[in-house]
């Protein structure tokens, strides 16, 4: 099985990414709309535009699989072919904070497989983690977070 991995720098502390990774609004901010709950177990959905001509209707069916705050949140992603697992950890560094992005399970012999992990990875690795930085930036929705202004400058 292949997967896609993000090493990205964050310059928050982990308890402001933890939030715009589990709060529903923040999430759909950087993310897709949702129904998320942080409760292990919990089931939901994310909604995007469909993409028919590869068997996705626009939905990802997921469940929180594991949650360890404010470090690790591990989900179960299934959407057109896929049943897969994404992975956000969290490990304070310096100011700010590493957030790990794997996405794992994908079938490397499908060819829609092999598609959806591309188109996949350069969401990961690009415009998702821009938004989530912004988000994160602009402070909207982690008022009352720790070392808000500080983290700033």
């Amino acid at each position: 099985m292949a997967a896609i991995e993000v090493d990205q720098f964050v310059p928050r502390p982990a308890e402001q990414v933890w939030r715009a990774l589990t709060d529903p609004d923040l999430l759909a901010r950087w993310l897709m709309p949702n129904d998320f709950k942080p409760v292990v177990g919990h089931l939901f959905t994310f909604r995007t535009e469909p993409v028919p001509q590869h068997g996705f209707d626009g939905i990802v069916h997921c469940q929180v699989l594991a949650m360890e705050p404010p470090r690790l949140l591990r989900l179960g992603w299934r959407g057109g072919t896929l049943d897969t697992t994404v992975t956000w950890r969290l490990v304070p560094e310096g100011t700010g904070t590493r957030f790990l992005i794997t996405h794992d399970g994908f079938d490397e012999t499908d060819p829609a497989q092999q598609a959806a992990m591309n188109i996949l990875g350069g969401g990961w690795r690009g415009d998702l983690v821009g938004r989530l930085l912004a988000v994160l930036g602009s402070g909207a929705g982690l008022r009352g977070t720790a070392d808000r202004d500080r983290c700033r400058e």
